[in-house]
Formats: C-alpha cells, structure tokens, sequence
C-alpha cells in the first residue's frame, strides 16, 4: 500500500490549453479519495498523470514519498479500472484476469490461487469460463476489478467505472466498492462526474473546476463529503455538492436599530441575521444567500418568507420538489461579475424540499418560511464562503 501525493501538478497542451494548474493534496495509505466535478476540470486528466499515460508540465508526483514523476506506467505498481471495461472479448474471464500475472511471468500455481482468490470475493467464481460477451454490465465490471486485485497493486485509480451501468445497478456497485475497499484497504483515487456518487463513497472528495482567466488552481476543496456539504469554501462547491443544488439570491444587508437586516434584492423579503463578525463586515454592501431545498419549511402565510405560486411539483415518494419564482435576477459568479449585476431585471426560480403532504395544486401559493440560521453566505465578487 501506498501514500499518493500530488505536489502542483500541471498540466498544459500545446495549443495552449491549461487542463491543470496548480494542484497539491495528498492521497494517504488506504485512503478512498473521489475526484469531482464538470466536464473539463481536469479529472480524468490527473488520474492518467497518476498512471504515468499523461506527461507533467510542471509540480511532481510522489509515492510512498518516493518521486515517480518520470516512471514509466509500468513501473508505478498502479492498477487502472476504466469506464469501458477494456476486457478482450476473445478470452474466458479466467484468461482476462490471469493475463497481467502471466506477462509477468509468475508461476502458474501461484496465478491460479490468485485468480481464484479474487473471483471468490468478486462472487465471479461459477463465470470463470464465460467470455466477456456473455456477461451483464456489473459482471464485467467485476471482471475489470479482479484484473487490478490480482495484481496486489499499491493503489486504484478508478476512471468513472459505474458510469456505463443502469441506475439501479450503479446504486449497487458503488456499495460493492466501497466495500472491497474497506477489505483490501488499498490507497483508491476514483474519478466520477456524479456528486452522489462522490458523497456516499469518497473518504474525502476533491471538488475540481475548469480553470478559467484568473483560477490559481482547478482544485477548490478537499474534505470528507459532510464537511463539503455543511461548509463549503466557495459558491461553486456549494452549488455542485448537494442534490438538488443549493438556491442563491442576491442580498441588501444594512445596519437597522443595532441589528443585521437583510434584503432580498428586487423584493421586499426582508429579515434579521445573526450578525457574525465576518457577515456584519459587509454591512450597506451586497452579498448572496445561499439556500439549501431541505431549509424551507411550510407555514402559515403570516409566518411567511416566501409566499409564491408554485407551478410545478415533482412527487418522489419520501419527498416533493417544488419550484418557484421571485421577482429578484438569477445569481451567477464569474471573474468580472459586480455587485450591482443583482439590480438588473429578472426572476430567479428557487427549489425547496417539502412533505409530500404539503403538495400544493398547479399554480397555488404555498407560504413556507427558512431556517435562517443554516443561511451559507458568500462574497459577490470572489465567491468565497463568509464565515468567522
């Protein structure tokens, strides 16, 4: 087993392109480290300089300690698990997860026994004979992670592994693998555009973003999935970790007879906050409020922060996602972005997570108040969190 360090990596194509700038986080012994976000982060990127297939411009890469940025792939004792399987169709399952061992010349009793080991904790032992083509999605995969568990590597890297599989399968699986991780204890970075995916099976998560003009780097926050949920260090990070995404709107705040008040920009939405050492600095300035769908709460209309008509619902059993307007302009952040972008025209829709109960019929008020105290604050102009 094995530590895995990435010491500013970066990497640069020769049109110029910037895949990745300036990451640095560790990977420790044993350690289930997910690497997220969005098409062109640089994900999949990092996982192919960590086998040795994509080239450094710049930073290193460590093992164990041990420099392994200019060693051959074949040499980084790393097993890889694609998205695509990458099984031969021509031989037997057995053949697929022996062949690495026999290229390496290992004896065949010695191969058999590993096999055989592997296929029993996969449960792939009665397929040992079948081909590939005669196998379902999850049994392929099985057969991809038994080719790297043979081989008793130092570490996993995982290229989105469940994504080719069904729904109800990938729910499955990722159980599975997290599992076998948990009993081979191998050091595993997994790569997956799915934040779900990310929260119920990473140790920790790496959120990763496309660098833009001003990006130092791609990675924005490294943490265990509860802490990127409860404290995100940017509007990014707490936009793409949850499911729904989190609501942002735009707020006045103002000194009022000793208190924080806030206004809701382009609305008469008007409430106290605590006033935080760190909030109350950005008192008579704008900010935005960031609203998770579970802090609203159903009440009555003289409770009300939010009375809205609400034209479409989604019923999913446990939970009902209901979604609205406000007469206040849809918040997004870039690098150029001001504060007064909140003052142009323009509505922003909002998702809150209700009672199945509580239901209402197309296009009907629904008064719902929230839990002000779980606000998540962040600055205009940098995205940055607002927290003492």
């Amino acid at each position: 087993m094995a530590s895995m360090t990435f010491d500013g990596i970066g990497k640069t194509y020769p049109d110029g392109t910037v895949a990745v700038a300036n990451v640095s986080f560790t990977v420790a012994d044993g350690e289930f480290v997910v690497l997220v976000g969005p098409s062109g982060c640089g994900k999949s990127t990092l996982l192919r300089m960590a086998a040795g297939l994509e080239l450094l411009n710049s930073g290193r890469l460590l093992m164990d300690d041990q420099d392994v940025t200019n060693t051959e792939p074949q040499d980084r004792d790393i097993a890889m698990v694609f998205q695509n399987y990458a099984l031969y169709p021509h031989m037997t399952v057995y053949e697929n997860m022996a062949f690495g061992l026999q290229q390496r010349k290992m004896p065949k009793d010695k191969i058999e026994k590993l096999v055989r080991d592997a296929a029993d904790m996969l449960d792939l032992s009665k397929y040992l004979h079948r081909k590939p083509g005669a196998l379902s999605g999850g049994q392929r995969q099985r057969v991809a992670m038994g080719r790297a568990i043979v081989r008793h590597p130092m570490a996993f890297l995982m290229d989105e592994p469940l994504s080719n599989l069904d729904a109800k399968l990938r729910v499955q699986m990722r159980a599975e693998l997290k599992l076998l991780n948990q009993r081979l204890g191998v050091t595993t970075l997994y790569v997956t555009h799915d934040q779900v995916e990310a929260m119920t099976m990473g140790d920790r998560v790496a959120v990763l973003k496309p660098v833009g003009n001003n990006e130092e780097s791609n990675l924005q926050q490294i943490d265990t999935p509860q802490r990127l949920y409860d404290r995100p260090a940017n509007i990014f990070v707490a936009g793409f970790i949850g499911s729904p995404a989190m609501n942002f709107v735009g707020v006045e705040l103002r000194v009022e007879a000793q208190s924080l008040r806030a206004t809701i920009v382009g609305t008469g939405i008007t409430f106290s906050v605590r006033a935080s050492a760190a909030l109350s600095a950005y008192a008579g300035r704008q900010v935005i409020a960031g609203i998770r769908p579970e802090m609203f709460q159903v009440c009555s209309e003289q409770e009300a922060l939010f009375n809205e008509q609400i034209p479409v619902a989604e019923a999913l059993g446990a939970d009902t996602y209901v979604f609205f307007d406000i007469a206040s302009p849809a918040v997004t952040v870039s690098d150029a972005e001001e504060p007064d972008d909140f003052k142009h025209k323009g509505k922003n829709r909002l998702v809150a997570r209700i009672p199945p109960a509580a239901t209402p019929a197309p296009n009907q008020r629904l008064p719902m108040n929230v839990d002000l105290e779980k606000l998540h604050w962040f600055d205009p102009l940098t995205g940055t969190a607002i927290r003492d």
